[in-house]
């Protein structure tokens, strides 16, 4: 069907699962030297598997993002690979395609490539832009993935309400409950540190807490045990976990033993005892309570979103090339109104509804930004 002569972009993983480089390869042979091996020469050994790290927004159907790379830190350790032209600091602009880095994992069979992507993943920090880690994660971490089911459909049918955080509760909501509630004792024990007081007794009674995962209440029972490994008990929907972590206020990642299995987590503190914390790919907010606390919480009116449904906005940052439409013109759902230039490509923004335009509220020429207002209907 295809054939390029050039290195895949995936060039990595032939290079993992049969030991050779072929980039030198390619260079010998362009200067005449012949490859030093037969094909029968040629043996596979393990399995792996590379993950595109993209300066895009999933939720936004997959569109660029751009912006500086304010934290760039990658994974390591055996077995993962990483290939990148990229640091922290480094602006992803509008001209280039969007790709940030290949992260490459390999193991002796497929279950544990996935294994050792998935934790890379889990350990992967970038901030300053949006892009795809927790969706990527939240693909390998699916078990219609593991099992290798794969069609062109996966996306849509993994995925039918787009890739936003799940509404239901799910198996990487345990490790973020747990996580949560240990990093807010943490965080009240360097706190009760700073200002002089002491650290208070063990709690030998549950200390029970209201976690709101996303809005959403969970209760959660704290327990300190004597043992020096898992110093911690953890009820979370009925069920006890034993837990440990070494987390420090301050830190971006949350190293979690739960019930013996060694867990990833990034982590960062917002305000009011809020924490905003990212596993397998699930990215929650978790404000962690006192009952007292909650029950007044749930009593505070909630904000209304603005109504943009009289607005046209930019999804995505680039260069407005043309508006298609005028003032007072009358226009068909499905017609087109403006064209954007982004990362190579350009996006027409078509009318989502009849309607009449108002007003017209950039020109072409202009960058813009995510969610600028491009032009007003009546």
């Amino acid at each position: 069907l295809e054939m390029n002569t050039r290195l895949q972009v995936e060039h990595p993983v032939t290079e993992l699962v049969t030991g050779l480089d072929l980039v030198e390869l390619q260079i010998r042979v362009a200067a005449g030297e012949p490859l030093p091996f037969a094909q029968k020469d040629v043996r596979l050994s393990g399995w792996a598997i590379e993950a595109r790290i993209y300066a895009e927004d999933p939720a936004r159907n997959f569109l660029p993002s751009v912006g500086r790379l304010t934290r760039f830190a990658p994974p390591s350790g055996a077995g993962v690979r990483l290939d990148t032209g990229v640091a922290e600091g480094v602006e992803i602009g509008l001209n280039y395609d969007p790709m940030i880095a290949k992260l490459v994992a390999y193991g002796p069979d497929r279950a544990a490539a996935i294994d050792r992507l998935g934790e890379a993943l889990d350990g992967f920090q970038i901030s300053g832009l949006d892009n795809n880690l927790a969706f990527l994660a939240r693909v390998v971490a699916s078990e219609r993935f593991r099992r290798g089911a794969l069609s062109t459909n996966f996306i849509t049918e993994e995925f039918p309400r787009g890739v936003a955080p799940p509404q239901r509760f799910v198996e990487a909501d345990r490790a973020i409950l747990a996580a949560a509630a240990l990093a807010q004792r943490r965080s009240a024990e360097r706190d009760r540190a700073i200002a002089g007081r002491p650290a208070g007794a063990e709690a030998s009674a549950p200390e029970r807490q209201i976690v709101l995962l996303d809005g959403r209440s969970c209760e959660i029972a704290l327990y300190d045990e004597p043992d020096g490994r898992h110093p911690h008990r953890i009820e979370v929907r009925r069920k006890a976990h034993s837990a440990a972590t070494d987390w420090q206020p301050g830190e971006r990642l949350l190293r979690l033993s739960l019930d013996g299995s060694s867990l990833i987590l990034q982590i960062e503190r917002l305000p009011g005892s809020a924490f905003r914390i990212t596993h397998r790919g699930v990215v929650r907010r978790a404000q962690v309570l006192s009952p007292r606390a909650a029950e007044l919480s749930a009593l505070m009116p909630k904000k209304k979103a603005p109504d943009t449904s009289r607005l046209l906005l930019s999804p995505m940052p680039g260069l407005l090339s043309a508006i298609v439409v005028s003032p007072g013109q009358e226009v068909k759902a499905g017609e087109p109104l403006a064209i954007v230039e982004a990362m190579k490509m350009e996006n027409v923004l078509a009318a989502e509804r009849d309607g009449r335009i108002a007003k017209i509220r950039a020109k072409a020429g202009d960058s813009l930004s995510v969610d600028q207002v491009i032009l007003e209907f009546e």
